[in-house]
């Protein structure tokens, strides 16, 4: 398996014609977050200096004293002044000349005291014999004032200062939420586009591969497993830049920009946020390693349900026919098991090492700094503003860490899955596809001559099913092919289309080994006609040309629709050649199906043509009425005909009859009677005689 760093690598690989945009976009979040992270520093100001900074020391002048020039209030005849309004002012000269004064409130009442308290503490109010005193209790010291209550209308003009600035905070707050939700709004729109894009190419790429590729490939791997890693797999893929890359860029601009504010406020425990940091590194690490065994068996798993579930539909004649549908559902409820105990396997993996991890941790660190203020409040005061910013950027320290790892289970199952795109990318083609890519040549009009020379042909290795097949063939001439099921007459076609390349022996085309022509040039002069024709959704004509429309008009398709016989029943329905037809043309009948086949060959006007058992689904009538379509077809190219019926190569120039994979007869169909071997034999059964071989 692929390391899943050099998975993310080749991920990235693919961001960089955008790399431009991706950058931007980072930028964006980061300067957004950066937006966000100032709101508790706004917060601890507003409440240190302009909700609780009442409670600040006041300098209180006579009105002739009063210094001019700064925030004043008056109270009772009197001038009070905050001595950090003095300092702020540089007006430290007439700090020592007024009347230092408190104010505190207790059960949202406000006292004057006349003195400044030495230490903050629990405060009562006691009233005995019509005086009111304030006692304040830190631990084994206590000390009482006198105090004089303010009533609500003056407590306003004490806040009256604080209103403007207090005002000022919140719209600098709100403004900044909204750039930081117009800059996320901008950087999502251009991530999530450029996702798109990089996973659009990216299935281009598959997709395009996977028409490279040998028919091999396709023989051991099933479809829906193709299926799942074209749709799927990529899907998943495009989460890692959708919103994992996003996110993790976010919340490590989270995490550091937390870690300088915890600096500021209080250096001793932010070091200790640091020190827990290579904790959540091992519990990464732990997930990672054992999460992509489970990830990988998840994808697995998923790609053998939907290829059951193709198989299934695709059968789904067969198995109502045979009344096998409990046999299937039970083994669909098997593949169904497999992949619930996968994914519950990663439900636990989850529960154990993600969140609840980060959890345990960051109460006992909350539980730590709760014990750490509360001793530093025995010795010193602590401002409740820089309690409830260290309190809040704390949580926040935490919240990205908790959704990184949230996040981690998606990212691997991203990994995964591109682990899973990327090795069908790196499924190596066939040598002929690869020199078909790197070749300029253009193939000219062939004359249609091919020689087989020696050749054997294995699937697989020590199951040889060609043996030393050599014959050839004149430009023009008409080839039948016949033999018993498993003689190897499709193998040795799929020989001829580059389907397959021998183990031996060379196949000649116009006297040019076939491994020198480009690949895809040659099969542009070809043309293949299956027992079980495969027909596209689209309409007819579509079906006819198959996207060759510069070289193929819709005048061409109609004719070659009329040369074999098939215009007959196309002009009878509804739309005539644009008649719509669903997946695999099944609103058609196998005979119809065949004609339109037959049809799109003759529109491409290949110089060698190969029909594969090309009228077992066409009834006699039909196939009688097709004959001379068929001659017409086969006229001026080369033809191969592999086929049952043997009535349908009489006319053929030269047939070959393959038995367990060897050439045992060849000749015209008369010389072949004459002989009386297995052509004969063959011939005489299906003309109803009993004739014993010799």
């Amino acid at each position: 398996m692929r390391k899943p760093n050099s998975t993310l690598r080749r991920l990235l690989g693919y961001t960089t014609p955008h790399r431009l945009s991706i950058t931007i976009a980072l930028l964006l979040l980061i300067i957004a977050t950066a937006a966000e992270l100032a709101g508790p520093f706004i917060a601890k100001r507003a409440i240190d200096v302009h909700i609780l900074g009442i409670e600040k020391p006041w300098r209180v002048y006579t009105p002739d004293s009063a210094p001019a020039g700064t925030p004043q209030v008056e109270y009772r005849n009197r001038i009070w002044v905050r001595e950090e309004w003095l300092m702020r002012d540089g007006r430290k000269s007439d700090i020592d000349s007024g009347e230092r004064r408190q104010i505190l409130e207790v059960n949202r009442t406000y006292y004057t005291l006349p003195t400044v308290i030495p230490f903050e503490g629990e405060r009562t109010i006691n009233s005995r014999s019509g005086r009111t005193e304030l006692t304040i209790t830190l631990g084994d010291n206590q000390i009482s004032y006198p105090v004089e209550a303010i009533a609500s209308s003056d407590v306003k003009a004490f806040y009256a200062p604080e209103i403007r600035p207090l005002v000022q905070l919140v719209l600098l707050y709100i403004g900044l939420l909204l750039i930081a939700g117009i800059l996320q709004y901008i950087q999502a729109l251009s991530l999530q586009s450029t996702a798109h894009r990089i996973i659009r190419q990216m299935r281009i790429n598959i997709f395009s591969h996977l028409q490279r590729l040998s028919i091999a490939f396709f023989d051991r791997t099933p479809t829906g497993q193709i299926i799942s890693r074209v749709t799927n797999d990529t899907e998943a893929v495009r989460e890692l830049f959708v919103s994992i890359m996003a996110i993790f860029v976010q919340n490590i601009v989270y995490m550091i920009g937390i870690l300088v504010a915890l600096f500021i406020l209080q250096p001793e425990l932010a070091l200790l946020c640091i020190c827990l940091l290579p904790l959540i590194a091992v519990i990464i690490a732990l997930f990672r390693r054992y999460s992509s065994r489970i990830y990988g068996e998840i994808r697995a798993r998923l790609s053998e349900m939907n290829g059951m579930l193709n198989e299934m539909i695709q059968g789904m004649s067969i198995v109502q026919a045979f009344r096998r549908e409990q046999a299937v559902q039970k083994e669909f409820a098997t593949v169904n098991e497999t992949y619930f105990k996968a994914r519950f396997r990663e439900v636990k993996l989850d529960g154990l090492l993600l969140r609840p991890a980060v959890d345990v941790i960051s109460n006992l660190m909350l539980a730590l700094v709760i014990w750490y203020f509360g001793s530093q409040s025995m010795h010193n005061a602590i401002s409740f503003g820089v309690l409830y910013a260290y309190v809040d950027y704390l949580s926040r320290f935490f919240e990205p860490i908790n959704t990184i790892m949230e996040r981690l289970s998606t990212m691997q199952q991203s990994l995964t899955s591109a682990e899973r795109v990327f090795e069908v990318i790196d499924e190596p083609e066939s040598v002929r596809d690869r020199q078909n890519k790197e070749s300029k040549d253009t193939v000219l009009r062939l004359s249609g001559d091919v020689v087989f020379d020696n050749v054997s042909f294995a699937y697989r290795d020590n199951h040889t099913v060609l043996h030393n097949i050599s014959f050839s063939v004149q430009s023009g001439q008409t080839i039948g092919i016949v033999g018993h099921t498993g003689s190897g007459k499709s193998s040795l076609m799929n020989l001829l289309l580059g389907f397959y390349e021998p183990q031996q022996g060379t196949i000649y085309i116009d006297g040019r080994k076939m491994e020198n022509y480009p690949l895809q040039e040659l099969r542009r002069q070809m043309a293949l006609v299956m027992q079980d024709p495969f027909i596209f959704t689209g309409d007819i004509l579509f079906n006819i040309r198959l996207h060759e429309t510069a070289s193929i008009s819709d005048t061409d398709g109609r004719m070659a629709a009329n040369a074999v016989q098939a215009a007959s029943f196309i002009e009878r329905l509804p739309h005539g050649y644009k008649e719509e037809v669903i997946e695999r043309g099944s609103n058609f009948s196998s005979g119809e199906r065949q004609l339109l086949s037959f049809a799109r060959a003759m529109a491409f006007n290949p110089a060698i043509l190969i029909l594969d058992e090309a009228t077992a689904s066409i009834d006699s009538e039909t196939e009688a009425r097709i004959q001379q379509g068929l001659r017409e077809l086969a006229r001026g190219r080369t033809t191969f005909i592999i086929a049952h019926r043997l009535s349908t190569i009489k006319d053929a120039d030269l047939i070959l009859v393959l038995h367990q994979g060897r050439i045992v007869e060849r000749g015209t169909h008369e010389e072949l009677l004459r002989e009386k071997g297995r052509y004969y034999v063959m011939y005489q059964l299906q003309q109803g005689g009993k004739v014993k071989h010799k």
